[in-house]
């Protein structure tokens, strides 16, 4: 039988094990996708709203100072005022702590008082909605001091933004690589199980004792492996575009460096694990483990930056946040192949892979020496 034959036959096996073995269908496929829905649904379901929040006004003692505040304070578009009429403090304190209001501003009970008084739930005391009208208020207040003294504003802040890609990306974007991303290393990790059932029941020693060449065993376990991850990368990249509207500005030849390196290390990091992995329950472990600290380490979720200094070593050693970055900058931000950043996380990522596969590989011939001992 020649080589194409044999790698044909080889290739057609392989992928009836990969459509039996549930456990790599879910981890690969299902499992991703649920939570990038979930995720999606959650954070960019009003992402295009601007914010309102809704407040009570305390005006018990009306005053030319209170009413012009009054007055200001209606007209700004972020607030939207919970009853039409000012109430007094109980009402006020009352609607805080049973949540029907995000804040109560009390204003100055007489014409000389100079203060606001802001009252929040201490439950949402470091929330992002309390920061945010702490903080409009904050800069309220110091305009109200400008213009009380006759003041002019002598200088003010503009606000650009630049991206390296398209100007209409959006948390979907950053959200959707990063969750193909987690889909490939998964597949990778979780798809060599059926390695460690071969092993113990002893069929890749009947397999060596046979004509056949180990060489495109191997070969056509990697390209089934591909042709499973080009299934993820065109599901997901589906569903977000058509369902959540995510926006894509591929690289196509960056992008096939990105996931060809990317595959192979996850492939290679998965054939690690079974190489020393007894039964499949231990190889599921050890592969849950690993993937959960990649899962919420590598900025799949949120940006690396956004997360403590002291975290942040730890994100920049694992291989998943080079993956989904390069998976960005393919996919994303339209970045050139020729960018050093991106070959510096390829070259990280080509560190994990060979490693890995080095020292699975010294396992499983050491495994196979003690064995024919």
């Amino acid at each position: 039988m020649n080589n194409f034959k044999q790698f044909k036959k080889m290739f057609a096996a392989q992928l009836k094990m990969t459509l039996r073995e549930k456990q790599a269908w879910f981890w690969g496929i299902f499992f991703p996708v649920i939570l990038m829905v979930i995720f999606m649904v959650i954070f960019t379901g009003g992402s295009d709203k601007e914010f309102h929040s809704e407040i009570a006004i305390v005006d018990e003692n009306p005053n030319p100072t209170s009413e012009m505040l009054l007055t200001q304070i209606t007209q700004l578009p972020v607030f939207d005022i919970k009853e039409e009429e000012s109430v007094n403090r109980v009402r006020a304190e009352e609607l805080v702590k049973n949540k029907e209001v995000d804040a109560a501003i009390i204003l100055p009970e007489s014409q000389d008082a100079t203060t606001l008084v802001l009252i929040v739930n201490k439950e949402n005391e470091q929330g992002v909605t309390t920061q945010a009208i702490a903080g409009i208020l904050d800069k309220f207040i110091q305009q109200a001091n400008l213009h009380s003294v006759g003041a002019a504003p002598t200088y003010e802040m503009q606000f650009e933004s630049i991206s390296s890609g398209n100007t209409e990306l959006s948390y979907t974007d950053f959200l959707l690589t990063g969750m193909i991303a987690l889909a490939i290393a998964q597949g990778g990790m979780f798809g060599m199980v059926d390695l460690v059932e071969m092993r113990r029941k002893g069929l890749i020693k009947r397999l060596r004792m046979t004509p056949a060449n180990m060489g495109l065993f191997g070969l056509s376990d990697m390209v089934m492996r591909l042709v499973f991850s080009i299934v993820q990368i065109v599901l997901l990249s589906l569903i977000g575009v058509f369902i959540f509207g995510a926006n894509l500005y591929i690289n196509f030849l960056g992008l096939l460096v990105v996931f060809l390196i990317g595959a192979l290390s996850f492939n290679a990091l998965g054939y690690f694990f079974s190489s020393f992995s007894k039964t499949a329950e231990a190889y599921m472990g050890v592969a849950n483990i690993f993937s959960f600290l990649m899962m919420f380490l590598s900025g799949i979720f949120f940006p690396v930056e956004t997360m403590p200094d002291w975290i942040q070593p730890i994100s920049n050693i694992l291989p998943l946040t080079y993956f989904a970055e390069g998976l960005r900058y393919s996919m994303v931000y339209e970045t050139s192949i020729f960018t050093s950043t991106l070959w510096f996380g390829i070259g990280v990522l080509l560190i994990w892979g060979v490693v890995t596969f080095v020292i699975g590989s010294w396992l499983y011939r050491r495994n196979s020496i003690v064995a024919t001992r």
